[in-house]
This record gives structure tokens, C-alpha cells and sequence, in this order.
């Protein structure tokens, strides 16, 4: 297996530091450096999300809690038996250090939050290396699940597939070429959730199907 070390310390988008050095001025408590990922390299599923929020992965220091999108994730994740509980905070709001994932690791396209919640394509391009480099590090893995489009484009990159080959769209699946399975699905946004282009019930077929893979 690869050596892979998230990169806590990486400084490599100007912008992204920058901002990241003036939040943690502003709020010295929050976490406010890049966001490693959480759960195991000997998982056999993978949830890819975009980047951390302002106030949820930013602060906490883990991914998808803190915020609307942890509270679809986690539920899903504890119901098909990939998380032990389906509450990401404890009773502080601050991530809980008693819930642990199973089978499961839960990363991002881009490690750092940036400035208005959008990174530029060369920031997205810039971490992908990390993203390459934790796949090639998991050795059980089998199944990986894309929330949201830019997480399906980091993915296509990371594995020099090109993006017409693989169309996004909720509940896709696609064989990729060494073996795993990547499932596309809407991201489990605060947007996407009020909007009703993802439902609870939506989001959870993705992890039912999932289930079912890994069986």
C-alpha cells in the first residue's frame, strides 16, 4: 500500500492559504487549515465531496459536519451500517469524537475552503494530486461515491478519464478501469435539499445500491 498523508500543512494555492490565515485570525478555535479526511484506507467505500464549509468542515476540522449537507450524509451512512451513529456533532457542535465510520472514508476534491465556497479549476487541478495519491493508498477499495459534479470531475482526473466518457447524473454508475465502481449523486447541499432536486429518500438509494456492491 502507498504512504499517504493528508496534507493538514499544504500551502500550494496562494489564495487558499490566505484566506484560510485570515480565518483563523478572526476565529482562532476553528480548525481553518486543510481538512483531512475521516475513516479508514483499508475501506472499501469512498465518499468524495467538494470542499469544506465556512462553518461546518472549517471549523469542526472533519468532513460534512457542521453543516446541512452532514445531516443527509451521516444519517444515510448510519443506516445502510457504514457509520456508528447518525450524528456527526456532539452535544458541543463540535465534530464527535465518539462516531466512527466502518468500512468507509469520507474526503474531498479540494481540502481547503475557499473564498466564497468557490475553488478555481486550478486550485481543483492543484489538489488532485492529494486525491490520486489517497486512492492509490486504498487498497480495499471498491465503490466511490461522487457528491456533486466537481467531486465526479476531480475523480475523471485523478484517473486520466475524460469527461465525456462518464456523464454526471444522480444514482449513475460507471465501471472505471481498474476494477471500482464510482456512483455519481447530487450533492447533499443545503441548496439541493430545499430546492427538492435531492430527497432523503433519493440520497439514500445511493447508499442502498452500495450496500448491495459490497455485499
Amino acid at each position: 500500500m502507498s504512504i499517504f498523508q493528508d496534507p493538514t500543512g499544504c500551502v500550494a494555492c496562494p489564495r487558499l492559504a490566505e484566506h484560510l490565515a485570515h480565518i483563523r485570525q478572526r476565529d482562532p478555535d476553528w480548525h481553518a487549515l486543510p481538512v483531512p479526511a475521516f475513516g479508514s484506507l483499508d475501506a472499501e467505500l469512498l465518499v468524495v465531496g467538494l470542499g469544506p464549509g465556512e462553518k461546518g468542515a472549517n471549523r469542526t476540522g472533519r468532513p460534512f459536519t457542521g453543516d446541512v449537507a452532514g445531516e443527509l450524509l451521516y444519517p444515510a451512512l448510519h443506516r445502510f451500517g457504514f457509520a456508528s451513529a447518525a450524528e456527526p456533532l456532539g452535544a458541543d457542535q463540535w465534530a464527535n469524537p465518539a462516531m466512527q465510520l466502518s468500512n468507509c472514508r469520507i474526503t474531498n476534491a479540494v481540502r481547503c475552503l475557499p473564498p466564497a465556497n468557490k475553488p478555481t479549476t486550478a486550485e481543483i487541478r492543484q489538489c488532485n494530486g492529494h486525491l490520486k495519491a489517497e486512492l492509490a493508498a486504498m487498497p480495499k477499495l471498491k465503490v466511490i461515491v461522487a457528491l456533486g459534479a466537481i467531486a465526479h470531475q476531480a475523480l475523471l482526473w485523478a484517473y486520466g478519464i475524460k469527461p465525456k466518457a462518464f456523464t454526471f447524473g444522480h444514482n449513475v454508475r460507471h465501471a472505471l478501469p481498474d476494477g471500482r465502481i464510482l456512483v455519481d449523486s447530487y450533492h447533499c447541499s443545503g441548496y439541493n435539499w430545499r430546492t427538492g432536486r435531492l430527497s432523503r429518500e433519493s440520497f439514500e438509494a445511493v447508499f442502498a445500491g452500495v450496500k448491495s456492491d459490497l455485499a
